[in-house]
């Protein structure tokens, strides 16, 4: 059985977070040497590299998993503390999760809301397909993701499905797609993209077209203003539904084509050995979640 000891732990979560020994020396109030000595003892009790001593530092897989038991640690201290001084956790308990833009500008932000007033939360947003990284790096306790599958040390809730929608104002439809939206009108109609990672466009061209279309981009990496740009003019892109229903509805926005869609399903990970802090979080997502399909 390896022994791992809290406090060395915690060392290689200090490094993890300030970047060199040097700056986890500082916030832990030791010199740097105690710094290495506690990561030295720590690898002999693992067995093998917790972290490959470059600038910035980076983790092994056994650093992620051992930084990941500090933080769970920290929490379920924090659960601890709550039980033997009730009142005490709003103060302490401290949650990283991961959230795409489009969630958090949609539904998920109202349900975190809910528990605002219990724990401190810091989102970190991420793509849903890239969000699982921060995850099982120990970065995160808990993520929204598009894969289903449990991470190691994690557990997976099915979340629902985020439909998305093609969409232009009335007048950029009339100048590009007076003939429809087809291959060749969307081969050159300007097309509004979130960043380099946003796969989302392209899915829907890929189904329209067996051949890979290239249409002008703009990248607009916020999720207001990747609407805004939209709403502007300045090309077509794809919505969540439950955006821009209302605009469909009143025709201050049109759908490329009413039948087409791109649906992402989402999931809630966390990590397994959580706190009741993380659960009540974990839940109030996931009553915000019954907004989706």
């Amino acid at each position: 059985m390896i022994d791992i000891h809290p406090e060395q732990a915690r060392t290689l979560a200090a490094i993890v977070a300030h970047g060199s020994f040097e700056a986890a020396a500082r916030h832990l109030l030791v010199t740097a040497s105690a710094v290495s000595q506690r990561v030295r003892a720590l690898e002999v009790a693992v067995g093998r590299p917790v972290l490959k001593r470059t600038r910035p530092v980076e983790l092994t897989a056994s650093g992620h998993a051992v930084v990941r038991f500090a933080r769970q640690l920290d929490m379920l201290s924090a659960d601890l503390a709550e039980e033997l001084q009730p009142g005490a956790r709003p103060a302490s308990v401290r949650l990283t999760l991961v959230i795409n833009s489009d969630s958090l500008h949609t539904w998920a932000l109202p349900g975190l809301a809910s528990v605002a007033g219990k724990v401190q939360l810091e989102i970190l947003r991420e793509d849903q397909d890239y969000s699982l990284e921060l995850l099982r790096s120990g970065a995160a306790a808990a993520a929204i993701t598009t894969t289903a599958k449990a991470a190691p040390g994690c557990s997976s809730r099915r979340l629902g499905v985020m439909r998305y929608l093609p969409v232009c104002t009335p007048d950029f439809a009339a100048r590009w797609f007076s003939g429809g939206a087809t291959a060749d009108t969307l081969a050159v109609a300007p097309v509004i993209v979130y960043d380099r990672k946003d796969d989302l466009q392209d899915r829907y061209l890929r189904g329209v077209s067996r051949k890979t279309l290239q249409p002008p981009r703009h990248f607009v990496p916020a999720a207001h203003e990747f609407g805004e740009a939209i709403r502007w003019g300045m090309g077509w892109g794809l919505l969540p539904e439950i955006e821009v229903s209302d605009e469909l509805k009143r025709r201050t926005m049109v759908s490329l084509d009413p039948a087409a869609r791109v649906d992402v399903p989402l999931h809630w990970q966390q990590w397994r050995h959580g706190s009741a802090a993380l659960e009540e979080v974990a839940a109030a997502v996931l009553a915000a979640a019954r907004l989706l399909r």
